[in-house]
């Protein structure tokens, strides 16, 4: 099986609200950003392309197709889409490269989040006969895994201030980012609750933006004579959708996807963790068995701003890029889709 690399990342200003862009004008920049680091003048130089959205936000069935047309609608070309976050459309991407249909791709994903109600737009992931009917937001089930969370002692108030403390602080040197700045953890305890035991700062911030990748075969970026960083390993597990089927506390899911990818089979210099809650990243960090010595998130990640459908990838991403220029040699992304951590996926990147 060949390997495969990710040669170019390129992601759009986080924007609480991008105002009169449309999803092509999201769209184009990135696409054009991500080729253009790669060498190529269009989406004709690659293979295969995938993107990544939810035609939710959109309010329109194949509210998708739309977003096409960012890549120009002549000549035609080998397209795919997931319903999912785009490090779901990598996923794809890489498989089809894997079965020696492809020897390059183009990845994007796309989210204007802010005209609507996003927490409640959400809660259509769910079940659709005895959770959907609920209307339970996804914040307010963020917080009642964060109250099994306190109350079963996996971790505390205290520590999910620490996260969002450190992603502020992180984020304060990546420029797309939303929100950033020096708070302490004493001043962050002492805003409201926000949906118990939740504040607003342990949530995601509503952003808009887009992002893209490209990724190819070694010999191709070779040929290209691009540097990129190696998927070494990539897995993807699903817990239950039942959330009383399953500890809410933890995540076996990401357990499992962690050893299938091979997490454990050398030294982790960096992690970037798709962790839309704070007490999230906690749950994650403990599942993919890393220490206080792996520097985590320090893009900022999903807290500092959360692009809904590119999130994922963006934590692919931010590692490969990492690895790019030198500043780590081997690093492993995570990506979570569904509520309360349903869907994970665990990749591990290394340098050439």
């Amino acid at each position: 099986m060949r390997d495969i690399a990710i040669v170019s990342f390129a992601q759009s200003p986080i924007l609480r609200d991008a105002g009169a862009q449309n999803e092509v004008e999201l769209i184009m920049p990135v696409v054009s950003a991500a080729l253009n680091a790669a060498g190529l003048e269009d989406v004709q130089g690659v293979d295969f392309t995938c993107s990544g959205s939810c035609d939710y936000l959109q309010g329109a069935s194949f509210a998708f197709v739309a977003g096409v047309d960012a890549l120009g609608a002549v000549p035609p070309i080998k397209e795919s889409h997931v319903e999912m976050d785009a490090a779901w459309a990598l996923y794809e991407s890489y498989l089809k490269i894997k079965a020696g249909q492809a020897d390059s791709a183009l990845i994007y994903g796309f989210a204007k989040s802010s005209p609507g109600d996003l927490p409640f737009v959400l809660s259509q992931q769910l079940d659709p006969y005895y959770y959907a009917p609920l209307w339970a937001d996804s914040v307010s089930l963020a917080a009642m895994q964060a109250r099994a969370g306190i109350d079963s002692g996996e971790f505390t108030a205290e520590q999910m201030a620490e996260v969002v403390q450190a992603s502020r602080s992180n984020a304060k040197n990546n420029e797309n980012t939303q929100l950033k700045g020096d708070y302490s953890v004493e001043q962050l305890l002492a805003e409201p609750e926000y949906i118990a035991p939740l504040r607003k700062h342990d949530c995601p911030p509503v952003s808009d933006g887009a992002s893209a990748m490209v990724i190819c075969t070694v010999e191709k970026a070779k040929e290209w004579g691009l540097p990129y960083a190696v998927i070494s390993g990539i897995e993807h597990r699903i817990e239950s959708h039942n959330f009383g089927a399953r500890d809410l506390a933890v995540s076996e899911s990401v357990v499992l996807a962690a050893e299938k990818a091979g997490v454990s089979q050398g030294p982790i210099d960096i992690a970037e963790i798709h962790a839309p809650f704070s007490h999230q990243e906690l749950i994650v960090k403990k599942a993919l068995g890393l220490d206080d010595t792996t520097k985590v998130n320090l893009s900022g990640g999903p807290l500092a701003g959360n692009l809904m459908m590119c999130a994922g990838l963006d934590r692919i991403g931010e590692v490969a890029m990492r690895i790019i220029k030198g500043e780590a040699k081997r690093g492993v992304a995570h990506a979570t889709s569904g509520p309360c951590l349903q869907h994970n996926m665990v990749t591990v990147l290394e340098a050439s």
